[in-house]
Formats: C-alpha cells, structure tokens, sequence
C-alpha cells in the first residue's frame, strides 16, 4: 500500500501523521496564526519545521476555511495565500512532503507546479469538474472526502437512511470516476464533522473497519473538532487528549494516515500502536 509522491514511495502499511498547517484567518482551531507573507514566514517555517521534527511524514496547506459556515473566499485570494507558503516551505525545506486542501483545480495545478506532492480535496471533485482531469495530468495522489454540499450549505444536508451504507456507495462511485480519469493513487476520508451530526461521526467512527472493502489507504481527521470537545463539555483548545484517544481507537480499524494539529501526541499514538501490530 505505497503512493507516489514526487518519486518517493512511501508505504502506508505502517500509519503516517500528517501535519495541519492553516494560512487562513478564519479556521476554527488556528485561523490567523500562520499568515502568509514576509511578516509571518519565520513562524510559519519554524512550525513546519517542528510538525517534521515531530514525526509528520505530509504537511497538509489550506487557504480556504472548510468549517461549518465558512466565509467564502475567492479563487484568487486562496492562490495568494497558499502558492507563496508552498514556494517558501520548499525553499527551507526541499525534502517536505506538501498535501495541499482545496477543492479548486486551479489551486491545485499552480501548487503542483510549484512542488506540491499531493491535493486534498474535501468535495472529491464535486466542486470543480476540471479537478480529477489536474489530478491526473500531474499524476499526484489525490484524497477524496466525502462531503454533501458545500462548507456554506453542509450542516444542513444530514439526512441519511443508512449514514456508512451511504459514504461507501459515494465513495464507490467517486472512485470509479476518478480511476476513469486514470488516478492510481487514491485515499479515502470519511469526512468527520462534514454534513454529519455529532451521534453520525460516532456512527461512522464505531463501523470505520467497513471502510477497508474500499482497499483504499483511509485518512481521519478528527483534531481538536467539536466531535471531540463536545461530549466532554470542553473547547478546541482543551481537546488535544481526546483526539488522542479517538487517532487511537481509528488506527484500530484501518486508519492509515492522522491529519492533526498536534503532530508529536499522533506520532506517539502510532508508535504505540505498532508495537503491538508490527
């Protein structure tokens, strides 16, 4: 189970952590604290450079705040946030594996072109029907998340009759699309917290296992989202040990790669977690 990023094989058979790194104002954890631009470039480049310390094998870059509600933002306000952190992580740090979340092909080829491994799409090419088309001409892995609606629109679309029944039979058919197109690298994402209540992201996270008759790598991402805090009466601030212990329970069913905040606890989590499965 390896994908191809950039000439580097790297194998999922063992769980990878993949690092979050927000360029946005608005996210919901840390929106703002990693600005884009000369006066933010030394914090930005000093967490890249502790998340890689820490264990991420992937830096994930967002320019556009997928949260509940999320405002919009223009195509080419997201390309001046993203291509010069792209641009710069590379400069400091040629060896970074950089996964960049968009659901935009015209994000998506400019951050390729500037050395971008990996495109992360929470819309798995719903939003933009050019998307799997750059996905396949650059010939990068691409992760698919399921999602209904937009980030504006999603909180309102969570009816389902069989919520996992469902994913996997949108998963089915985004799968057979994009390997029409001649994508060989693909990777699944749930989508916690995306067109889901809080009782479905527990339903989808207790039958996760399911998720392997896709024979596709799985990614989760819980960090420090309202899924974890809620429950516990707490905020995203104080969530880091229950999205420990939820990385935890999905390595146990099949999760290949955790997409954090907190790189050194999910590193931990995997170390643990392999001696026991090694």
């Amino acid at each position: 189970m390896t994908i191809n990023c950039k000439g580097q094989l790297i194998d999922l058979a063992t769980p990878k952590v993949m690092g979050i790194l927000n360029v946005t104002p608005n996210s919901f954890f840390d929106g703002g604290k990693y600005k884009p631009g000369p006066s933010g470039e030394a914090e930005m480049l000093a967490r890249v450079e502790k998340m890689l310390n820490d264990g991420a094998t992937f830096i994930d870059i967002g320019g556009y705040s997928s949260k509940p509600n999320a405002e919009f933002v223009t195509e080419a306000e997201e390309l001046d946030r993203i291509v010069p952190v792209v641009k710069s992580i590379l400069k400091y740090h040629p060896e970074a594996v950089l996964s960049i979340d968009t659901f935009r092909s015209g994000v998506a080829a400019a951050c390729i072109e500037n050395g971008a491994a990996i495109i992360n799409d929470i819309a798995a090419g719903n939003l933009d029907d050019k998307m799997l088309g750059v996905v396949a001409k650059y010939n990068v892995p691409y992760i698919m998340m399921h999602m209904r609606g937009t980030p504006q629109t999603m909180q309102t679309l969570t009816d389902y009759d069989d919520i996992v029944k469902e994913i996997l039979f949108y998963f089915s058919e985004r799968v057979h699309e994009a390997r029409s197109f001649g994508i060989n690298d693909l990777i699944i994402d749930p989508g916690f917290g995306f067109a889901k209540t809080l009782d479905q992201n527990y339903e989808v996270l207790q039958k996760l296992e399911l998720f392997q008759m896709l024979e596709l790598p799985l990614l989760v991402g819980f960090s420090r989202k309202s899924m974890v805090y809620k429950p516990l009466n707490t905020s995203s601030k104080e969530a880091l040990n229950g999205t420990t212990v939820l990385n935890t329970i999905a390595l146990t069913k099949g999760a290949k790669i955790l997409r954090v905040h907190d790189v050194k606890e999910a590193a931990e989590a995997v170390t643990l977690f392999n001696k026991i499965n090694l």
